[in-house]
């Protein structure tokens, strides 16, 4: 095995940010971080395991119900967007409230990926990465589906308005704002000084974005997992978080915006 192959599979914990040595700094940091996902992505994931239980525990199998992502909020349509747009807006201040936390408690954005540095590198990367998740991403759900471990996922039923697509579009961007500014960054960040080794808190980070996602079924979990794998290493060995909002937001669009275009028009779509 290469050099570059054992430092891809299991890399050197890097020496910022130092890890904790005061146990009053690691029980803050480590209340910290349960405050932040009891709030956030972690009380989703609870929810979202109840959703699966829920699910499991109907008479129908798993392929025959439907979930849907993004749905109408109100009868009213000026009212139904203002709420989605809240419903954004907390997104973005789920991930921005991680950032905060970070830089409140000394860091700099750039270290953990946060600078305009390489705008141009950062979305070839992330693009590189859309195709590299996203192709093998939807046939694991379809095949997920089709075997019956996985629920009929509808990723938009809002109604045909002149604003669909601009909120579609920025939900997009808010999940992964929110996913990968709490999931990898802040996160990973926070297990190294705690001084959790580089693999075992990629696990952690990967399982927890699994968690959130399993009210689709077991593949959604699975599929998240394995994102969550390769988004998370890619951000431990090149300490870069744009690409993965710009590869994230890219794959919400093309399925939350892609869904609603084609909805009705082809058969073989939940």
């Amino acid at each position: 095995m290469s050099n570059a192959t054992r430092s891809w599979l299991n890399p050197p914990r890097p020496a910022e940010p130092v890890a904790l040595i005061d146990p009053a700094a690691r029980r803050a940091v480590l209340i910290e971080v349960v405050l932040v996902f009891t709030v956030t992505l972690g009380l989703s994931g609870m929810r979202s395991l109840l959703s699966l239980v829920d699910s499991l525990l109907r008479p129908e199998p798993l392929s025959e119900q439907r979930v849907a992502i993004n749905v109408p909020q109100a009868t009213a349509d000026l009212i139904d967007l203002l709420k989605q747009l809240l419903s954004i807006t907390q997104l973005v201040g789920w991930g921005a409230l991680g950032v905060y936390l970070l830089w409140r408690g000394g860091m700099r954005l750039a270290e953990i990926g946060l600078d305009r540095r390489h705008p141009r590198r950062d979305l070839l990367w992330g693009l590189g990465l859309t195709a590299l998740i996203g192709l093998p991403g939807l046939a694991l759900y379809f095949v997920g589906w089709k075997l019956g471990f996985n629920l009929a996922v509808q990723p938009s039923t809002l109604d045909e308005t002149w604003w669909r697509p601009v909120t579609l579009t920025m939900a997009a961007f808010g999940n992964s704002f929110a996913e990968e500014m709490l999931v990898v960054g802040y996160l990973l960040t926070r297990l190294r000084q705690l001084g959790v080794r580089e693999n075992s808190a990629l696990l952690l980070s990967a399982v927890l974005r699994g968690s959130y996602h399993l009210y689709q079924g077991f593949g959604g979990f699975i599929g998240n997992v394995v994102m969550g794998l390769v988004f998370g290493r890619i951000w431990q060995r090149t300490n870069r978080i744009w690409p993965l909002v710009v590869a994230h937001t890219m794959l919400d669009i093309f399925a939350f915006v892609g869904y609603a275009l084609l909805r009705g028009r082809v058969s073989w779509l939940p």
